[in-house]
């Protein structure tokens, strides 16, 4: 991404709503996919940014050794000092870890990127798992959104459920399961993107009014309730996905 949207990331990625629901309903789907498997053992967060996500892995996850990645080395800096964690920098398309190394990797909007190949990204991804690891993705929805903020951010693509499911298991997963979010949003979003669009080029990547913040993160905590009650979202903004390298 550029700089000034790293910048604004970095500033906002802690409290604003998007980015606490899009945690939330990481951490919940790693959870529910890891009561049935082994835990314990070395995280990575591939496309970490300046850390937020990663912060929350260390803090929420301490039987676990988190450690993050991210093509950009100042990101990496920020990320470091957010999370105080081990950050590297390296390619989603190449990772630098040794084959069956790594427990889980979460990687948070980071395929969809315009230097990032997808289907290599998911082959190595695979590749780095140990048997019985769990890969946890999120990911924008619909290719039909694709919108100034995209192009800010640098997304090249964005996913159906279908086509998802069909990458992961081309890739070798197994035991996929997948859902959309930002599902009782998505008509705001839709019009603000398609309809409004964005006058000066940049991203949606902003901290809104406190009565617009605490409304949101509420819909956010209600849907994270129905994913951790295992209820699968129909469509919305971004899809969740987890699966596991048999």
């Amino acid at each position: 991404m550029e700089r000034s949207e790293y910048a604004k990331l970095s500033e906002v990625e802690d409290e604003m709503w998007w980015f606490r629901g899009a945690h939330a309903n990481l951490m919940t789907a790693f959870r529910r996919c890891m009561r049935r498997h082994t835990t314990g053992g070395t995280i990575l967060d591939a496309g970490c940014g300046t850390g937020g996500l990663l912060t929350r892995l260390v803090r929420d996850l301490p039987a676990w050794t988190a450690v993050g990645l991210d093509a950009d080395v100042g990101a990496c800096t920020a990320a470091r000092a957010k999370s105080r964690a081990s950050v590297c920098a390296g390619s989603a398309n190449s990772l630098p870890f040794p084959d069956r190394s790594l427990a889980a990797i979460f990687s948070a909007d980071v395929l969809c990127h315009r230097n990032v190949d997808d289907v290599t990204a998911l082959r190595d991804f695979h590749r780095c798992l140990a048997a019985g690891g769990v890969l946890v993705l999120n990911l924008p929805a619909y290719g039909w959104l694709l919108s100034a903020h995209d192009r800010a951010v640098h997304n090249e693509r964005r996913y159906d459920r279908q086509h998802l499911l069909a990458m992961l298991e081309s890739a070798g997963f197994a035991k996929i399961r997948a859902t959309y979010w930002n599902t009782i949003l998505f008509p705001i979003m839709v019009i603000r993107r398609m309809v409004l669009g964005s006058a000066d080029g940049t991203s949606d990547v902003k901290r809104f009014p406190g009565a617009v913040e605490a409304a949101f993160r509420g819909v956010m905590r209600f849907e994270n309730t129905l994913l951790r009650h295992g209820v699968r979202l129909p469509f919305g903004g971004s899809i969740l996905a987890t699966a596991v390298k048999p």
